[in-house]
């Protein structure tokens, strides 16, 4: 069986491919393109793809992405509850969902999560083979972690982060990071190779982790084994430096027939996301980027789904294909139920933000029909357009629960007198009663693509 980006480049039109053209509204040559040059993948392992999987696309010529991350640890969860998460991520719209699993009964998890989901799943190989040698990462042989990579794959999961580009010549720049190295995998590969003293054992495997890739069509994920974990230490010469050895990677997955993506920071301040993310689709050759945020400040511990969304909304604007997302337990604990959920909402959001703005068609079509229904007073067709209906309901059924006021012309917030909708409703009223006109040549609106270009020039001189 080939990969899905074997296909492309010689011309052919997968299945897989013909369904992620009707879900993103796109013809089926243009994705296989996209595939072709290495600026799109459909992470759909060939196991998980006979199940319950519905392709999907990651590039920058598809909608902007998000990802849920689930997974028990050593100290909690159980089955049960990864497949509750599993739930919640994907109803509140999760496009993958990451197994990120640390503790014990990881085979049965994963097997139970994959069976489960209708979208991709990804995994930290290392994780578990950190497991299976009882937590001493200096035990490790390369054949440990070619095995686990190949026994994951034939579970069918569809992307795998592995920290294959930070080497052992790039420790010494960490020394003066405030967080250091904050990846859990990048750190346990740094303190293998300062055990050993040698080279980045899966560097050196790349290539037989592209063969045994490729006979599952298992996405690479090159992990950002030295993001930074804290603006303070945000585009400094270890992450480049790393990233410079992901761009030499992602040529050498091509040539090996199998599809890649690269994972990026971590902590940025909002100056410097735009620069990250172009840095990155020059350096990796416009393969997709996948963020993790980024977190745009460090003081909001409990609140850090607000802090990454601003900077995950800025990502998907500047180019950024898909959004990893953060809770509010990040920092802080293993994220239950509503965790999850929060985290999700919140990346939706932004995803959405970035989608409109980079102007995809029909994205603003869901928000033009939400202010139809919030200046129609209908109430019921808010909820139901809404990311999240229960929520949304909720709110406004806290104060006026009564079915009447679904179809009244004010909230609680304003009453029936103060509402500036009925207001205007009135006013066009008048206008009408006293034959004046009603319309004028509007003013060019901010989202007009002239007056947004003014204004980014005028912020950036």
């Amino acid at each position: 069986m080939t990969t899905q980006y074997q296909a492309a480049v010689a011309g052919q039109i997968t299945r897989e491919m013909e369904y992620v053209a009707n879900r993103e509204n796109l013809t089926p040559e243009t994705i296989r393109a996209e595939v072709a040059a290495g600026r799109m993948v459909i992470p759909a392992n060939h196991v998980h793809a006979a199940g319950r999987l519905e392709p999907m696309a990651i590039g920058i010529g598809a909608r902007c992405k998000i990802n849920a991350n689930i997974g028990n640890s050593a100290v909690t969860s159980n089955v049960a509850e990864e497949l509750e998460k599993l739930h919640v991520a994907v109803h509140f719209g999760a496009d993958t969902v990451m197994d990120l699993s640390t503790g014990k009964d990881i085979d049965n998890i994963r097997r139970e999560i994959i069976a489960s989901s209708p979208v991709p799943i990804g995994t930290v190989p290392i994780y578990q083979m950190l497991e299976e040698l009882g937590g001493n990462i200096e035990d490790m042989r390369p054949q440990h972690f070619l095995d686990m990579v190949e026994h994951q794959a034939k579970q069918g999961v569809d992307y795998m982060t592995i920290h294959c580009g930070l080497l052992l010549e790039h420790l010494h720049l960490t020394t003066s990071r405030v967080t250091g190295i904050v990846s859990r995998g990048g750190s346990l590969i740094a303190k293998w190779m300062m055990a050993h003293r040698k080279q980045n054992p899966l560097y050196e495997s790349f290539d037989d982790l592209c063969d045994i890739m490729n006979g599952y069509d298992v996405t690479w994920s090159l992990g950002d084994g030295l993001r930074p974990g804290s603006i303070a230490d945000a585009s400094d010469a270890a992450q480049f430096a790393e990233l410079d050895v992901l761009g030499k990677l992602c040529k050498r997955s091509w040539e090996r027939g199998t599809q890649v993506m690269v994972e990026g920071p971590g902590h940025i301040p909002m100056d410097q996301i735009d620069m990250n993310i172009k840095k990155q689709i020059e350096v990796c050759h416009g393969a997709p980027f996948y963020v993790l945020g980024p977190l745009v400040t460090d003081i909001a511990p409990g609140y850090d789904h607000i802090t990454s969304a601003i900077g995950a909304a800025l990502a998907g604007w500047s180019g950024a294909a898909m959004l990893c997302y953060v809770t509010p337990k990040e920092h802080l604990g293993l994220p239950n139920r509503e965790d999850v959920k929060q985290g999700v909402i919140a990346y939706k959001i932004a995803a959405h933000s970035a989608d409109v703005a980079r102007k995809r068609p029909g994205c603003q079509d869901r928000d033009d029909a939400l202010s139809r229904a919030r200046f129609a007073f209908d109430w019921k067709e808010q909820f139901r357009l809404s990311i999240d209906p229960e929520t949304a309901q909720a709110y406004h059924d806290e104060t006026l629960p009564q079915d009447t006021f679904k179809s009244a012309h004010f909230c609680s917030m304003c009453g029936p007198k103060y509402c500036s909708m009925r207001i205007t409703e009135d006013i066009r009223k008048m206008a009408n009663e006293q034959s004046l006109p009603t319309t004028a040549t509007p003013a060019k609106s901010s989202s007009d693509p002239s007056v947004v270009e003014k204004k980014l020039v005028e912020l950036k001189s």
